[in-house]
């Protein structure tokens, strides 16, 4: 019994662990949405936001159960709102 205890708690800490991942994920993608939105509209942007969630992901991803994320320069959102605005 004891080890059918000590699997589910790590699977819900598993689950836990995905579940904080996704909701990280879909903050850090309507953060780059945002920049690149304000970056189209030649409004100043900032990537911070966009790299403390990253941190967040990364930090998460240190136990194997998610992926890491890249960190996002201004030059890489200026880069994808150009190609973005040719097309």
């Amino acid at each position: 019994m004891e080890v059918h205890k000590a699997i589910s708690a790590h699977s819900k800490k598993q689950h836990a662990a995905v579940q904080e991942f996704l909701r990280l994920e879909a903050e850090r993608e309507a953060a780059i949405d945002s920049a690149v939105m304000l970056c189209l509209q030649h409004q100043p942007f900032s990537v911070d936001s966009i790299n403390m969630t990253t941190k967040q992901i990364n930090a998460l991803s240190k136990y194997g159960i998610t992926a890491e994320r890249k960190y996002v320069t201004e030059e890489m959102v200026r880069e994808y709102a150009s190609r973005l605005a040719n097309k």
